[in-house]
């Protein structure tokens, strides 16, 4: 059966801004550190995959002098995890409290996914207990049970590699071919691409201007039919999907067709 696999953050919610940027400013001030991140500087720092890669990107030699951090490397390194630590906890709770609600149309998708007897997943490089936890809120718990979730360091190198796709597509058993990526960074898209997978862009605050060539479809987001009532305003098709007021799996199925080529249709 195909697989459908969600990236995160600004997929399954848009938690960048009113999630990850509070919880890295009040760790750097709990822990001291001579820095605050503005939206204009975090806009730039999403672009880089992985917390705790955000947190190392700080550490030139001014800014260990100006903290009083140690020059070791192994003890910068642990005091990155515990900066990590603890920020992963006030991030998750800040999901826990339940106001930054989920991106339309994802559970939808994702119930219309289940029903089908599609794979479900999630592969992000951000911390797995932060990964869940915006995975229950986008769900809710009997459907998250349904997903395998990728997350954190279960690789090495973040995306835009395509390390954590190719790892998610070998554990589940998937053909890359048989695979739909929900993606919101053009980092995420060459990830999705680089493991052979085909890939729709959900569009979030901070990814709307970026380059998505090579996606197979690009909308504000996955829409939702009332008494929501959030349309998906396509902003790229060249695959000529045409999903209509929302997407729907369908739709998803289609780029997997188109992207295998003429030779998979049997029309």
């Amino acid at each position: 059966m195909p697989g459908l696999i969600f990236d995160c953050d600004g997929v399954l919610a848009d938690t960048e801004r009113d999630g990850h940027l509070p919880a890295f400013n009040q760790t750097f001030e709990e822990f001291g550190l001579p820095v605050r991140w503005s939206d204009a500087e975090y806009a730039e720092k999403v672009k880089v995959g992985g917390g705790k890669e955000r947190m190392r990107a700080l550490l030139t030699p001014d800014f260990v002098a100006a903290a009083g951090l140690p020059t070791d490397q192994e003890a910068l390194d642990e005091q990155v995890a515990r900066w990590h630590r603890r920020k992963t906890e006030i991030y998750t709770g800040i999901i826990r409290g339940g106001d930054i609600p989920p991106r339309p149309g994802v559970r939808r998708v994702a119930e219309e996914a289940h029903e089908a007897g599609w794979t479900l997943a999630v592969a992000s490089t951000s911390a797995e207990p932060s990964v869940r936890s915006v995975l229950e809120l986008a769900m809710g718990p009997e459907l998250t049970a349904g997903f395998s979730v990728f997350a954190g360091d279960v690789v090495q190198r973040k995306k835009p590699a395509p390390d954590i796709y190719a790892f998610a597509v070998d554990r589940l058993s998937l053909d890359p071919e048989h695979a739909v990526v929900i993606e919101d960074s053009r980092n995420g898209l060459l990830a999705a691409l680089g493991a052979g997978l085909t890939c729709a862009v959900t569009t979030s605050a901070y990814t709307g201007e970026e380059d998505f060539t090579g996606a197979s479809l690009v909308v504000t987001s996955l829409g939702d039919p009332a008494p929501r009532e959030v349309p998906a305003r396509v902003l790229s098709d060249p695959l000529g999907a045409r999903p209509g007021r929302w997407v729907v799996l369908a739709d998803l199925a289609a780029l997997l067709t188109a992207s295998a080529g003429p030779a998979s249709r049997t029309d």
